[in-house]
């Protein structure tokens, strides 16, 4: 496995919202190293999906990233801040969480790309499709076109620059090179005769083209790093199979690294060389594959794992995981493991908060549970519903 190109430390993630503060992403830690396809996976609303937008900066308002970490290898971005910001630089690795918003901003696209879940609401429908991965591409070209400090000016194309463009009809924000370059990612991610697909609109699209050529637009940039977040949502198997096919022959071409986003353990089998599982906001089990399938030992891994089917013997009934997905809202989550009001292996221990500990596995193995470090006590065990009266007892 290569080197780090993505370390991931401390991240957490507040959303300030009427109802209170919701801490949608807490103390996330991970890395992604050179050609590799990291997972996290997890259900929905674990966190899974603002921890992407935390890591490319993409957070919306009334959220916010409040503390962490988001370290990048670029030898050249290290150069250019080690003497302004050392305390953001770490050999070749860059704290992009500490360089300005206008650093951050152009980092999108040729350092980190990403494709959304629903890839038709991502899609400007009064453009056609061609035009808006053209406008990612010359997004790109303008940008390494210049230094890095005029490009917040040289990629400006505001309100003004619009109505100029749409009065004089001989002017575009638009290059041909960009055009034809279009048009090569719309075949380069199997879309049939790409020249004529790229002049329709998304509605024109199905959701598996559609999907396709939202990946055309997210290597419109030529990104060290991808982030799919639940690629193959929505889609039948057979188009899901083409997806991810599609998604690792890419990653083997370009040499890109991914972090593939998804609540489908099939999926994550399939794609991944190292796995984070999460779990109300953090991440509570991470290793390789072989670590978190084979030897788990966070009672939410198993449950995840135990509702599986088995193809091999069907007859078994799954067991689902008890319980429902705790409030986010910081003021009922506690000092406590998260998990332990629908664990079936909760204990007294567990109402405190849990740090990392090494597990039995490979040197990646890392569990957020007690279990990891002490057997199951069941003298020690906690009545049904004492998780949920300690955090009352916290408030």
């Amino acid at each position: 496995m290569g080197d780090e190109i993505l370390r991931v430390r401390g991240l957490k993630t507040r959303f300030f919202t009427d109802e209170g503060q919701i801490n949608a992403v807490e103390d996330v830690s991970f890395d992604v190293r050179d050609g590799e396809i990291y997972g996290i996976v997890g259900e929905s609303g674990s966190g899974k999906s603002v921890t992407a937008l935390s890591v490319v900066d993409l957070v919306d308002s009334p959220g916010r990233v409040t503390a962490g970490e988001v370290w990048y290898r670029n030898a050249d971005l290290a150069e250019e801040f080690r003497e302004k910001r050392p305390d953001a630089v770490d050999g070749d690795l860059v704290d992009v969480r500490q360089l300005p918003e206008g650093v951050r901003r152009s980092l999108r696209g040729p350092s980190f790309s990403m494709i959304f879940q629903d890839p038709m609401s991502s899609f400007n429908p009064s453009l056609t499709v061609g035009e808006q991965i053209a406008e990612a591409v010359e997004v790109q070209r303008r940008a390494r076109a210049n230094p890095r400090r005029t490009r917040s000016r040289t990629q400006g194309y505001g309100l003004g620059s619009l109505l100029v463009d749409s009065l004089i009809p001989s002017r575009s924000y638009l290059d041909e090179t960009s055009r034809a370059r279009a048009v090569e990612l719309l075949e380069q991610v199997g879309i049939p005769d790409p020249a004529e697909r790229a002049e329709e609109y998304p509605h024109q699209f199905s959701g598996g083209m559609l999907q396709r050529a939202m990946i055309a637009q997210a290597l419109a940039g030529e990104p060290d790093v991808l982030v799919a977040d639940e690629p193959t949502t929505a889609l039948d198997v057979t188009i899901q199979a083409q997806i991810l096919n599609l998604l690792r022959d890419l990653q083997e071409e370009e040499g890109m690294s991914v972090v593939m986003i998804t609540h489908d353990l099939g999926v994550i089998a399939r794609m991944c060389d190292r796995v984070g599982v999460m779990y109300a906001g953090e991440i509570v089990e991470r290793g390789t594959l072989e670590d978190v399938f084979e030897t788990p030992v966070h009672p939410y891994t198993r449950g995840l794992l135990g509702s599986i089917p088995d193809l091999a013997d069907p007859a078994p009934r799954l067991q689902p995981i008890e319980g429902n997905v705790p409030s986010l809202l910081d003021s009922e989550m506690g000092e406590r493991c998260y998990f332990a009001d629908r664990c079936p292996k909760a204990m007294e221990d567990c109402l405190r908060r849990i740090p990392e500990f090494d597990a039995d596995g490979s040197d990646e193995h890392r569990v957020r549970c007690v279990l990891a470090e002490q057997p199951y006590d069941e003298s020690r065990a906690l009545e049904e519903g004492d998780g949920e009266r300690e955090v009352t007892a916290n408030d």
